[in-house]
């Protein structure tokens, strides 16, 4: 599926952007400052906002949630550091601890993540916040769920709206993420999961796919 999006991204001029989180622990807290506050600005140009104010309070939130979500990963990773250096002599030892580290970070960024929709809910419509959210996550949702429309033309519109629920999930995840890596990968999971359903609902996914490689190239010598 991922090298059939790209073949599309590449037949309609898209571009996708994933530029891979730098750790704040191999760059200086300047440094880190500056390009997530680049990263959010980039985020915000697109909603349309034309009070200076207003977009560089939402720039700020934006900012504020991808320094918090720095913060609570770098705090694990450094609990989960100790944890195996103390239990270095048994690899089975530490893992209850890490999993009551990870269970405790699930919760931390479940109470987070309400926050940060909350805060952006007071200055944003829904559709801007959509667009943050697709700004987050380097517009993976909108990009696939055209992939499947345009893979699979004759999707019946429960089928379609199973799908996007899905991507939708799969974003709300994402935005999250400590890392490009781990963002697509929460795609990655749901998207898995969308072609087992397709596949139970009658589909053949691979010939679907040899069909669509069929049809791009077709379009792109009609061009």
């Amino acid at each position: 599926m991922r090298r059939y999006i790209t073949t599309l991204l590449f037949l309609f001029g898209g571009t996708v952007i994933a530029l891979a989180q730098t750790p704040a622990s191999k760059i200086d807290d300047n440094n880190y400052t500056q390009v997530i506050t680049l990263r959010s600005a980039k985020i915000v140009n697109v909603l349309g906002i034309t009070d200076s104010v207003k977009f560089k309070n939402v720039r700020d939130i934006i900012v504020s949630q991808y320094s918090s979500l720095n913060d609570l990963y770098n705090t694990r990773n450094a609990k989960i550091k100790e944890i195996k250096a103390q239990t270095a002599d048994d690899k089975a030892a530490p893992n209850t601890k890490i999993a009551d580290v990870d269970s405790s970070v699930s919760k931390q960024l479940k109470v987070q993540h309400a926050v940060y929709l909350a805060k952006l809910s007071k200055e944003l419509n829904a559709d801007q916040i959509d667009q943050v959210k697709d700004g987050m996550t380097y517009r993976i949702y909108p990009i696939t769920y055209g992939a499947y429309l345009d893979e699979i033309p004759n999707l019946t519109e429960p089928q379609k709206v199973k799908i996007k629920a899905w991507l939708i999930e799969a974003r709300e995840n994402a935005i999250d993420a400590e890392s490009s890596e781990k963002k697509h990968a929460w795609f990655g999971k749901f998207k898995g999961r969308i072609n087992n359903y397709l596949s139970a609902q009658g589909y053949d996914m691979k010939k679907e796919g040899e069909d669509w490689q069929k049809r791009i190239k077709e379009k792109n010598q009609n061009q």
